[in-house]
């Protein structure tokens, strides 16, 4: 990739986090004001980023259109869409629909809860390999060696008492959910919201989304939460059926109610 295409990319990551001025994106990409203006005055013309009058950049109106056209893009966005709506408005809570791809897993489609306290979270936005329910579904349905692979390569950031530590301790809990069919975060990534994820499926059997439901502890205590994985798994069967997906008779269904892991 061009040093130019690059450093235009890190200027909109940037801006994505917020609004910026001329001298704080200079400084972040270490170059004169004079590059970093002639690359905000391209992106301009494209409406990629605009300028405000106090001269401090935004991302730009071209740049939301060009994500509603990726969003459109994704099938299995527009057919989760009526079901994700209806499991937040059943249960009130968080809900998420994430896709693997580039050896990433991204949100792409989310509902918010109604309860005052709630997860960070956006479309668009990574979630972590080793320490999110969604991560966790998709991956447990890569083949053996590229789940291999993929648990070598991550980053094993410790956000909590409760997050997974290296590869083995990710493989181990890839078996358990393509054994039962559905993941947990139980406090993993923040150590105050429980998440658990189901798989949804296209017609070809393939794992292409993961969706979720996350709680923070002061509204459902984790036991609670568990209790809501039957009404998930029914939710991301609806979608899988919309999609295209069967079950085979070498691929019963899970139990509804699902066992209380050891792991606390």
């Amino acid at each position: 990739m061009s040093q130019t295409v690059t450093r235009a990319l890190r200027l909109l990551a940037e801006l994505g986090e917020g609004e910026r001025s001329l001298d704080q994106l200079a400084e972040l990409l270490g170059v004169h004001k004079t590059t970093v203006l002639r690359l905000l005055q391209s992106l301009e013309e494209e409406r990629f980023v605009h300028r405000d009058a106090d001269y401090r950049y935004h991302l730009g109106a071209g740049l939301f259109a060009l994500s509603s056209r990726a969003l459109e893009q994704r099938g299995i966005r527009r057919i989760a869409a009526p079901h994700l709506a209806e499991l937040n408005a059943a249960t009130g809570h968080t809900v998420h629909l994430a896709a693997y791809e580039g050896g990433e897993v991204v949100y792409i489609d989310k509902y918010d809860s109604r309860h005052p306290v709630r997860m960070y979270s956006r479309i668009g936005l990574r979630a972590g390999l080793h320490n999110t329910a969604v991560a966790k579904v998709l991956l447990a349905d890569l083949p053996a060696a590229e789940r291999r692979r993929v648990a070598r390569a991550v980053d094993y950031t410790v956000h909590t008492p409760n997050t997974l530590t290296g590869p083995a301790a990710l493989l181990a809990e890839l078996d358990t959910v393509a054994a039962q069919g559905w993941a947990q975060d139980h406090a993993e990534h923040e150590s105050f919201i429980n998440c658990v994820a189901a798989p949804v499926r296209d017609a070809t059997g393939q794992v292409v989304a993961a969706v979720s439901i996350s709680v923070p502890d002061v509204v459902l205590p984790y036991e609670r939460v568990l209790d809501l994985v039957p009404r998930l798994l029914t939710t991301a069967r609806a979608i899988s059926a919309d999609a295209g997906h069967t079950d085979r008779p070498d691929r019963p269904d899970r139990p509804d109610r699902p066992d209380r892991p050891d792991r606390p």
